[in-house]
């Protein structure tokens, strides 16, 4: 039998407040790293990256999110238990059954809070899409019970052998509500199927993946334009025309969604129809913008998408009106592709997080590889303590140990925040229906 079709019950406008990225304190200078290897230009100029991120042994995903989460909420003055639903996409597990997401309840805890629905999205760099859809939902749904929604984002890039630029971590958090200045409009459209293009087989012996890299730039490209077709053959217009502005997942890094904005351009108008000089025009007004700090960071699986859009905002400044297309893939494969309508401004401190970046402590390239392979060295490891390399960043989590048993604990490093101005006035609930 067919579905019934769909309700036309209006929309709350559902999307994105508030974006928090954190990044972890230690960094390389990708000239530096390319002259380290011995391939002069390949990363500055091949790769179009600045610099490089890495967490040392002493922070991981749950850290990340556990510090990315706390700065959202006192940032934007809300009580935990004003947080209805938390969902967190990640591909760097640290368990076959325990989420992360059960990890950040821990920040719940001291407030008495238990009641929040959500749990771990687990696809490659699709997770965190996946984890923003479920909230989205979950506030446009009749379960909504007027709280807020939080999705995140957490992943740390682990250099296979063979790939040995793309280290890199990041995390986002994003409060999701509604009328939403970054509302997600109707419409989507996505495309999944059975590929081996990058996977993380259990019993592998190290915590990087399995990865054929031509292979997933095909399946990547396959999927955009698949879900590209189908967007225009819902009348939606073609992906590039039809936006002001475009997010890509980050696959590799810039240069890698240059490709995929040259292979979205001809998929749209034919191969060659466009000149080289209109092509570069078209990707420094749409996408340029959105890569801005993942030339500072690399590669970081589920967030790279998320952490584009906070540079969009911050170096685009999207006006009112406007309309944001975001395509969102993971390996293996997941694609989405959806649009934002831009209703108002959503909140990224950009002083905060460019200061963030540029606080970093900058590594040698032989000190950077070191601070990669203690990380990568935890995969699997029981019993230990990390060491802890320079000063962990004001009002962020670290590992405090790992038990014999695998049991990690986390301590925060002050100074806390005592007493927070609230800047977002909690959200109402609906009206009771008769």
């Amino acid at each position: 039998p067919s579905p019934p079709p769909p309700s036309e019950t209006p929309s709350r406008h559902a999307g994105l407040h508030a974006l928090e990225v954190y990044v972890p304190r230690h960094a390389v200078s990708a000239a530096e790293l390319e002259t380290a290897h011995g391939v002069p230009g390949k990363y500055t100029v091949g790769l179009r990256m600045a610099e490089w991120a890495a967490c040392d042994e002493d922070e991981d995903v749950v850290s990340m999110a556990l510090t990315a989460v706390r700065r959202l909420v006192e940032a934007q003055g809300l009580r935990y238990e004003d947080v209805g639903m938390l969902q967190v996409g990640t591909e760097s597990l640290l368990d076959r059954s325990k989420s992360v997401k059960s990890h950040l309840m821990a920040l719940f805890a001291p407030h008495g809070c238990a009641n929040v629905e959500g749990i771990d999205c687990y696809h490659a760099c699709y997770g965190g899409t996946a984890a923003l859809l479920a909230c989205a939902n979950w506030v446009e749904s009749s379960a909504w019970d007027g709280r807020w929604a939080i999705a995140v984002c957490t992943d740390v890039s682990d250099a296979p052998k063979q790939y040995p630029f793309m280290n890199g971590a990041a995390c986002v958090a994003m409060l999701v509500g509604p009328d939403a200045p970054l509302a997600l409009e109707a419409g989507r459209v996505s495309h999944i199927v059975h590929e081996w293009d990058f996977y993380k087989p259990v019993g592998w012996p190290t915590m990087g993946p399995i990865i054929d890299g031509p292979g997933s730039m095909e399946v990547y490209f396959s999927c955009l334009a698949a879900c590209q077709r189908e967007v225009e053959a819902r009348g939606g217009g073609t992906f590039v025309d039809a936006h002001d502005f475009l997010v890509f997942h980050l696959g590799s890094g810039p240069k890698f969604v240059r490709h995929a904005f040259e292979s979205a351009v001809a998929a749209a108008h034919g191969e060659g129809s466009v000149g080289e000089e209109e092509v570069e025009a078209m990707f420094e007004r749409l996408v340029a913008p959105s890569l801005r700090l993942a030339s500072r960071i690399g590669p970081m699986h589920t967030a790279a998408t998320y952490v584009n859009l906070a540079s969009l905002l911050l170096h685009a400044s999207p006006p009112v009106g406007s309309r944001i297309g975001v395509f969102s893939y993971g390996s293996g494969a997941a694609s989405t592709m959806y649009a934002l309508h831009v209703r108002g401004e959503a909140r990224v401190d950009a002083a905060a997080l460019v200061g963030m970046l540029d606080a970093r402590e900058r590594l040698p390239p032989s000190d950077f590889v070191a601070v990669c392979d203690r990380f990568s060295a935890t995969y699997g490891r029981f019993d230990w303590t990390p060491r802890v390399r320079g000063v962990s960043p004001a009002r962020s989590y670290r590992i405090k140990a790992v038990g014999v048993l695998g049991r990690r604990e986390y301590e925060y490093i002050g100074p806390a925040v005592d007493a927070i101005q609230p800047c977002i006035d909690p959200v109402a609930l609906p009206p009771t229906s008769p």
